[in-house]
């Protein structure tokens, strides 16, 4: 068995994953989708625009020959060279385990190679098998941050390094997209990976599917996630559920709610004794689990009889007259790439009732330089309808009005009014009705609505990779998809407004 550097990676991200990747169906896995192969690109990019900085040398060897692989890197580690990339590292005994390990039945750690891949080891003073040098493992990362479980990576590459030059690595390095260079501290994460790749092997060797948990943030770009969510559909898994996230779910397991019925008949007291249901989570969690089992839309923290508590009533009169039957009202959404601060597109959805019209306004920049521009055509539109709200979803609007007044210098008088005039659709849902449905992301809540998008597979990463493309091929198609995809974004925004505006009147009455 071969245990991998990539695999304990994948272990630390999902143990399901790594698990599914020797032991799962390779027809139940999905394409990777276009923003994946452009992080994988970008990620690559990154890469050698690093690496160039050194003089390097790689290890010759026939391709997928790994044991030939080892042997060419350890030759260049032997003569000395600066820099190795792309080296291979392996080692075939147990020599990476822990005292913990040791007391486990040695037969399980027989046959067993541990492979490596780090992308750099660079050449430092010190004392090895090879000579008055030692070699410091480092990756390459196109990262904001130092995650854990790159430097459990870390400590893994210097545990092999250790093995293979009789000398443990003082540190590893990560080179980090924004951080820039960062020292591993491998006296606190050797042992923490000790235990991981302990864990690892159990379960591989032992095929132990682990539970599944649908992490809609860690998921979504997994080939595997059709096939979780399909088996967490099946089990109606409380990972489906807004709310319930692995640290909650650690909770309601030890007491043992692990079903919507149980966790729907819970009394919300009870969980907020734990620090994860405080603050009134808990009883959002259990009205969740109702509204879901139940198929049916529940007004905020509303009593379990259906009764509606009085002390909730005066939230949901203000948040239901934010939601005013103006004669003009303007949804308002924008089209994005935030790893660089580029917002590109300002859709405006004007909506005058007073004539029962529509028009949809797009102000697209067809380069970044056009970022200002398109800015300022945006605040000539919206102060065309000086007292008309401005719907959006989510803070993203505001934020990127506050960036681009500050980046472009407006004054105050042009942007600072357009403040009280917005609405956060999504705050208003989310304080004052539960639903049944998955996530409170545009998407989900509108389609559960009956609303659908003219093209089904697009959403904001879809936008980044078309206007990236656009910028490269000059392909207007790719724009009229992304400004399509805009203008739906804004109608959903208007079709969830209208429906919350009734329903809430309708109930609070």
């Amino acid at each position: 068995m071969f245990i991998t550097d990539s695999q304990l990676l994948s272990y630390q991200r999902c143990p399901r994953k790594a698990f599914l990747d020797v032991y799962g169906d390779f027809r139940e896995q999905e394409s990777p989708s276009d923003f994946l192969l452009k992080l994988i690109k970008d990620s690559s990019e990154f890469r050698s625009s690093i690496v160039s900085n050194y003089n390097y040398q790689m290890p010759h060897y026939p391709r997928g020959n790994i044991i030939a692989g080892a042997k060419a890197t350890e030759l260049l580690m032997a003569a000395g060279v600066d820099v190795i990339y792309k080296g291979v590292l392996i080692i075939q005994e147990s020599a990476i385990k822990s005292p913990l390990q040791n007391q486990i039945q040695s037969d399980l750690f027989l046959s067993i190679n541990f492979v490596s891949y780090p992308d750099l080891l660079i050449k430092q003073p010190g004392y090895s098998r090879f000579g008055d040098w030692v070699y410091i493992p480092t990756d390459i990362k196109l990262s904001k941050r130092p995650k854990l479980e790159y430097q459990i990576v870390s400590a893994f590459h210097a545990k092999i390094l250790e093995n293979i030059q009789e000398s443990l690595p003082e540190t590893a390095w990560l080179i980090l997209g924004k951080k820039g260079l960062y020292k591993v501290n491998l006296e606190l994460r050797i042992q923490q990976m000790q235990e991981s790749i302990s864990e690892l092997i159990a379960m591989l060797q032992n095929s132990l599917e682990p539970e599944v948990f649908i992490s809609r943030q860690k998921c979504n770009l997994c080939a595997w996630y059709s096939s979780c969510h399909a088996v967490a559909e099946t089990q109606k898994h409380l990972s489906l559920l807004p709310g319930v996230t692995s640290n909650r779910y650690a909770v309601l397991k030890s007491l043992n709610l692990t079903t919507l019925e149980s966790l729907s008949q819970t009394n919300p007291d009870d969980l907020e004794s734990y620090p994860e249901f405080i603050d009134g989570v808990g009883i959002q969690v259990v009205q969740q689990a109702q509204s879901v089992l139940e198929n049916k839309v529940i007004l905020r923290n509303e009593k379990l009889t259906g009764e509606i508590d009085s002390r909730i009533l005066p939230i949901a009169y203000y948040l239901s007259n934010k939601l005013v039957n103006a004669p003009v009202e303007l949804y308002f959404d924008i089209e994005a790439k935030p790893d660089i601060s580029l917002d590109y597109l300002h859709g405006v959805l004007v909506v005058d009732k007073r004539y029962n019209t529509e028009k949809f306004y797009v102000n697209l920049a067809e380069n970044p330089q056009d970022e200002e521009q398109v800015w300022y055509q945006f605040l000539d539109l919206v102060w065309k309808y000086p007292i008309a709200p401005i719907y959006h979803f989510c803070e993203y609007e505001i934020q990127t009005v506050k960036r681009l007044a500050k980046l472009y210098q407006t004054p105050a008088y042009q942007w600072k009014p357009l403040l009280k005039r917005f609405v956060d659709i999504h705050q208003v849902v989310t304080q004052t009705i539960t639903l049944p449905i998955e996530s409170y992301a545009l998407k989900n809540i509108a389609r559960w609505l009956g609303f659908e998008w003219r093209n089904s597979e697009a959403n904001g990463a879809q936008s980044v990779c078309w206007y990236e493309e656009w910028l490269k091929t000059g392909d207007r198609s790719l724009l009229d998809a992304i400004v399509i995809y805009n203008e739906d974004d804004c109608y959903a925004t208007y079709y969830i407004k209208e429906w919350l505006s009734k329903f809430l009147r309708n109930r609070i009455q």
